[in-house]
């Protein structure tokens, strides 16, 4: 006998997203689910993001490791809300995870939710957070093969982001077969250039991100 366990976990995760997604849109808050391996400047690029739209929206972020709250305690040092999920060893977050969070939260006087799931390129793309959109980093350093080896990730992104641009000269990334093999995996995914911790292209996505949220 095979028993399939994946299928009730998924579920029960998509009924409580649905939850989720109904809350986030009664309160009109905009949530991004971030993905990315370790290293690909995450936190970076959320502490980028934020400056470039604190002014107009109220922020807070989900930060979600397998351990330790060091990047939740890096967002508070900016006078942003974060809360902090340790999965214990999962490699993903899950809806009933960041339904627990949100309780924590004021969702009246947010604008934008940004989720920063465990650094993975495989297991977070199966699960619904209740989320508006998926979108997810690739840093330099990391290789242009990587939508050959984890195409799922790249198919379900609705906006890629190419961080750490600045390092082009010192590590061997073809930037045009990337390109070109993101967009046979997903055609009209925009991908933004981006060097985070030196403010490089983060007005191009942070617009981008913008519009949708004033849209919502």
């Amino acid at each position: 006998m095979q028993i399939d366990l994946k299928q009730p976990i998924l579920e029960k995760n998509d009924r409580i997203a649905s939850e989720l997604r109904e809350r986030f849109a009664q309160n009109h808050v905009y949530v991004v689910d971030l993905l990315a391996s370790p290293g690909s400047g995450k936190t970076s690029t959320i502490l980028a993001t934020i400056d470039a739209l604190r002014d107009e929206f109220n922020i807070a972020i989900i930060e979600g490791d397998i351990a330790s709250s060091v990047d939740a305690e890096r967002i508070k040092a900016q006078g942003i809300a974060a809360v902090q999920i340790n999965t214990g060893g999962a490699c993903h977050l899950e809806s009933d995870m960041v339904k627990r969070a949100i309780d924590v939260l004021d969702l009246e006087r947010l604008d934008l939710i940004i989720i920063e799931n465990v650094g993975n390129l495989v297991c977070p793309t199966d699960f619904d957070l209740g989320e508006n959109v998926k979108v997810m980093i690739l840093s330099v350093p990391e290789g242009d093969d990587k939508p050959l080896k984890y195409p799922g990730v790249f198919q379900v992104a609705q906006a890629i982001i190419l961080n750490k641009v600045d390092t082009l000269p010192v590590f061997d990334f073809d930037v045009e077969a990337f390109t070109s093999s993101v967009k046979r995996l997903n055609p009209q995914v925009p991908i933004f250039h981006v060097a985070a911790t030196r403010g490089e292209g983060v007005e191009e996505w942070a617009e981008w991100l913008a519009e949708r949220i004033r849209q919502a």
